[in-house]
């Protein structure tokens, strides 16, 4: 299985974007994923997870009540709808896929990683 994200562009602050990543391949596609960011100088972080087939979500607090998780399990496709941006959530998002169902927070839980898109907020 492969991933490749997508979605990512320049937006101003308090506007939106939709990250979709695509599942290629032979394989499972009955996992959870997750998708992470990194900024630069700065350590990957959760930004949110979604089980299978999509029962359970979780984000982290800083894009809570502004980010949604949500998947196309028919068409094999994660997606993250970012509303209200803000400057810091500038980073190159990624996706990733776990070889269990349930949500996770861990970036040491998820085996398989897509490339990422880069998001920038202006403020």
């Amino acid at each position: 299985v492969q991933l490749q994200a997508s979605g990512g562009g320049l937006v101003q602050a308090g506007g939106s974007l939709r990250l979709s990543c695509t599942m290629s391949g032979r394989g499972s596609v009955h996992l959870g994923m997750g998708w992470f960011r990194q900024a630069p100088g700065k350590e990957r972080e959760f930004v949110a997870s979604i089980s299978w087939p999509g029962r359970s979500t979780s984000y982290a607090n800083s894009v809570k009540g502004r980010f949604t998780i949500s998947r196309d399990n028919t068409k094999s496709t994660l997606f993250l709808q970012m509303n209200s941006l803000k400057a810091e959530d500038t980073a190159v998002y990624v996706c990733a896929a776990r070889g269990t169902q349930v949500v996770s927070s861990s970036v040491s839980d998820y085996e398989l990683w897509g490339q990422g898109t880069l998001v920038t907020v202006s403020s």
